[in-house]
């Protein structure tokens, strides 16, 4: 049988996933709170521990050698607990005023998801950001077509991605097992390895998400070649983190699953 012919659930992540096409909100962000302190960081440094809860993202971007080094140069000392702690509540408003206007949801998101239910499939959901945070995006994501059953956020569990914690409490909120039954579709290298690490099936986004980067306008201004062969490397990425499947983007889940003889399984 194949891995996604039974399914009950589906879980999917936000940004670059269902909303925010190349997951660009977090990523100017995280290279602002870094500016505010006299530091330069690049898009890929930001972008590099995407996924994860917010405030250990700073964390794994300020230990990156190259930005560690800077704050050095600029501050006369090594950053601290203290200096992350303060980024965070820099990170915070920063990051609620660009939700406010850069949250839109993916283009056939809507439709695929209403499918999904029309199956009988739940649908859940997991994200690094907090519950702060997503109460400005799950009404703006609502009002365009797309709200899961359940929303856990980074702040609610032990630890966030890769631990497989989010992706349980979904599950136990959706009142959802056996877990293999259930498809965590994300974005990220580190929600693939979260969804892998809580036993279910996985499917990334190649197109839409952190790892190409790009807004749907800078994707439509790609050569066809030119595109392929940075999918095909996303691809071989996210296979290599052990993904089941990857696809371009969520709108192309119903087909994926018809491909695979999905067939609706009973909620006990």
């Amino acid at each position: 049988m194949n891995q996604l012919a039974a399914l009950s659930a589906v879980i999917f992540d936000w940004a670059g996933t269902t909303v925010d096409y190349g997951s660009r909100c977090p990523a100017q962000v995280f290279v602002e709170v870094f500016r505010r302190r006299g530091v330069e960081i690049t898009v890929e440094e930001a972008r590099g521990p995407m996924g994860r809860a917010k405030l250990e993202h700073i964390a794994i971007v300020a230990g990156l050698p190259r930005v560690a080094e800077l704050w050095q140069r600029h501050h006369g000392y090594p950053v601290s607990e203290t200096d992350i702690l303060a980024m965070y509540h820099d990170f915070l408003p920063l990051q609620k005023q660009i939700l406010a206007v850069g949250s839109s949801v993916i283009a056939g998101i809507p439709e695929a998801v209403t499918w999904l239910r029309q199956q009988g499939l739940r649908i859940g959901s997991s994200t690094g950001y907090t519950r702060e945070l997503m109460d400005v995006v799950c009404p703006l994501a609502e009002s365009q077509g797309f709200l899961p059953d359940v929303v856990v956020c980074s702040d609610e569990v032990k630890a966030g991605r890769p631990a497989p914690w989010l992706n349980l409490k979904v599950a136990e909120q959706l009142q959802v097992f056996p877990l293999h039954q259930i498809a965590i579709v994300d974005d990220t290298l580190v929600g693939i390895e979260a969804g892998k690490n809580a036993g279910m099936r996985t499917i990334a986004v190649s197109q839409t998400g952190n790892l190409l980067g790009l807004s749907a306008e800078e994707v439509a201004q790609l050569s066809p070649d030119v595109l392929q062969k940075r999918l095909e490397v996303i691809e071989a990425q996210f296979r290599s983190a052990g993904a089941d499947y990857v696809i371009h983007s969520v709108a192309d889940l119903p087909q994926l699953l018809i491909s695979e003889g999905f067939r609706p399984v009973a909620q006990r």
